[in-house]
């Protein structure tokens, strides 16, 4: 009987669309993402638990950096260079590493998301006004 459970749950692991599936926690995000940049500060990146790199960042609020990185910043491509990656589980690992460099932030609750979502907005206005320039 136990395996007519375990093959039901493949099966719909199958057929649910993407969205269904669970996120991913920020450790995950920056463990698969995140460190091939962070660990080692590549490109001037701020490095994994440096409190001196993050501190103008965690100034700034969760909200504008995580927009900001999202859509690409100084020497981050844009979602960190995955497109597969969903927002809210990028936000999860701004805040995993924002928590390593002596922030307060949390997991994006749905207010905090729609604060970052307006974010994105504005910084993407905000680069297609100056590429027209």
């Amino acid at each position: 009987m136990a395996w007519k459970y375990t093959v039901l749950s493949f099966a719909l692991a199958a057929v649910l669309p993407a969205s269904a599936q669970p996120l991913k926690t920020g450790e995950e995000i920056y463990k698969q993402v995140c460190f091939a940049c962070h660990a080692e500060g590549v490109a001037n990146a701020p490095r994994f638990g440096d409190r001196k790199k993050w501190a103008p960042l965690l100034k700034e609020g969760q909200a504008e950096p995580t927009a900001h990185g999202w859509v690409g910043v100084r020497g981050m491509p844009p979602r960190g260079g995955r497109d597969e990656l969903k927002l809210e589980e990028f936000a999860r690992a701004a805040a995993y590493m924002a928590r390593a460099g002596g922030g307060t932030w949390q997991d994006p609750d749905a207010a905090m998301m729609k604060r970052i979502e307006a974010a994105v907005k504005k910084r993407i206005d905000s680069e297609k006004k100056k590429a027209k320039k």
